[in-house]
């Protein structure tokens, strides 16, 4: 193929705004021969190069066709005065990807990645890295868009549903142990009183879009593919493949690795694939997955908790606390329930109101009440947003205050120094308990403080020398 000649039209100040994706953050922490392996898949890197900044991605396009290096001076030399931070931004990212090099003098795309993505485009090749399609069935058809996508909204939604119903026992259905353990592991969850509970991460983690959801929920099976004896490149290749598969479309099974066949039952409870049965030779990639590089809607069928259909709002909040929720899905009436209390429930409203007690309650879960007022702010009414502030102040400041209360008072466990026989000797004592950095509480007119746990024993070392000495 002839080489094309790369246009100048560098300038793109937008993308300096712009945030990386953070399956690129995970990647730039990875050694040089993980991210070899992985450029040698076509599927992984078309599928790293939908996830790059514009202005990376034209950068990338600019150096495909070339057959030798540019130098750094000619590249620069297109570069507008106010474009020139986010340029340096982008070779620095691409540096960080092993997709350019580190050099000053020349540029050129890693030779690996640059054959891999020009095979991705260009079609050819017979390595399966987009998936073997199945042969035709005769006896089973595979499922519909429709059934794929009911299939993963149940599947996520039961993870969702689970997290906020926790310690209730109110929740439709139980996620496999392998989920519970990767919600735990995340920090999305954690164990209280013989149950695992939503932690404060967890309820941010349901203000954000599915996207970045199912991408941190994945950052952390990625983060255990050591300790599981699993291969990461082998994880990775086989998240980006799916991505880059088609919808309603069933595959095989056959040139999966063993770590990928492992594979196959955690993304079966994620919702990423659907499989006939566990000993089915043929999969089918849902929704959640062929989007997870892209900026389609994973789910847009889904009326969860933090799912695109719900930009539009469904909480009205009035200023005496009263709170109305036009919604009958069971997802968002649970989110609610963490620090609302409900009273009355109707075919599509759900009415109730925000209570000291129900504030505490989540506050007690770890709940902040900067993330209250955030859930309630992402999902008002579009009737609310006429308003000027959006939520009513007085309830925002009361919130607040609620929290401040019970941040107010802090126990810990110690012991209570007294009844010394001198100033001099409270007043020596008491320099050597700061010096440990153990005092929590002093009154030099009552001659007593309070010390930490941890420093009683020394505390009390010094003072039956001292008294030893003294005698």
């Amino acid at each position: 193929m002839p080489s094309v000649q790369p246009q100048p039209n560098l300038d793109t100040p937008s993308d300096e705004d712009e945030g990386s994706h953070i399956l690129l953050t995970f990647l730039q922490s990875q050694s040089q021969n993980t991210l070899s392996r992985l450029y040698q898949r076509p599927s992984s890197c078309l599928s790293i190069f939908r996830l790059l900044r514009p202005l990376e991605r034209q950068l990338i396009t600019n150096l495909l066709w070339l057959e030798s290096a540019i130098p750094v001076s000619t590249m620069g030399a297109w570069v507008t005065r106010d474009g020139r931070k986010a340029y340096n931004l982008c070779l620095t990212t691409l540096a960080h990807l092993n997709i350019l090099p580190t050099s000053t003098v020349k540029l050129a795309l890693n030779s690996t990645l640059k054959s891999s993505l020009r095979q991705a485009i260009t079609g050819g090749g017979s390595s399966g890295s987009f998936g073997v399609p199945a042969e035709h069935d005769q006896q089973h058809s595979p499922p519909s868009v429709d059934d794929l996508d009911a299939y993963a909204l149940e599947r996520w939604e039961t993870i969702l549903h689970y997290m906020v119903s926790s310690g209730t026992g109110q929740y439709p259905a139980k996620p496999s142990q392998d989920v519970l353990f990767l919600l735990q592991r995340s920090g999305l969850m954690a164990k209280a009183n013989g149950a695992l509970q939503i932690t404060s991460s967890g309820f941010q983690f349901l203000l954000h879009p599915p996207h970045a959801q199912l991408w941190e929920l994945l950052l952390q099976y990625l983060h255990m593919a050591e300790e599981r004896h699993m291969d990461l490149v082998e994880i990775l290749s086989f998240l980006l493949m799916l991505s880059t598969m088609e919808l309603g479309r069933e595959y095989s099974i056959e040139n999966l690795s063993v770590t990928q066949m492992a594979m196959l039952s955690d993304l079966r409870d994620y919702g990423l694939i659907w499989q006939r049965n566990a000993t089915s030779k043929r999969f089918c990639p849902s929704r959640l997955a062929t989007t997870l590089t892209s900026s389609s809607p994973p789910l847009p069928t889904s009326s969860g908790a933090g799912t695109a259909s719900n930009t539009q709002g469904f909480i009205v909040l009035e200023t005496n606390y009263r709170l109305y929720a036009y919604t009958d899905n069971p997802l968002q009436i649970a989110v609610l329930n963490l620090f609302v209390t409900l009273k009355s429930r109707f075919p599509n409203l759900v009415i109730g109101a925000i209570t000291r007690e129900s504030v505490k309650k989540a506050l007690a879960n770890g709940i902040t009440a900067d993330q209250i007022i955030s859930y309630l702010t992402t999902h008002a009414h579009p009737q609310m947003r006429k308003n000027n502030p959006l939520l009513p102040v007085t309830v925002q400041d009361q919130i607040r205050l609620w929290e401040l209360e019970k941040n107010r008072v802090n126990s810990e466990e110690g012991y209570l120094y007294t009844a010394f026989a001198s100033q001099a000797d409270y007043e020596y004592v008491l320099n050597y308990a700061k010096q440990l950095d153990v005092v929590l509480w002093e009154s030099p007119a009552r001659r007593c403080f309070f010390g930490s746990l941890n420093g009683h024993a020394n505390i009390r070392g010094f003072i039956e020398r001292r008294t030893a000495g003294n005698a």
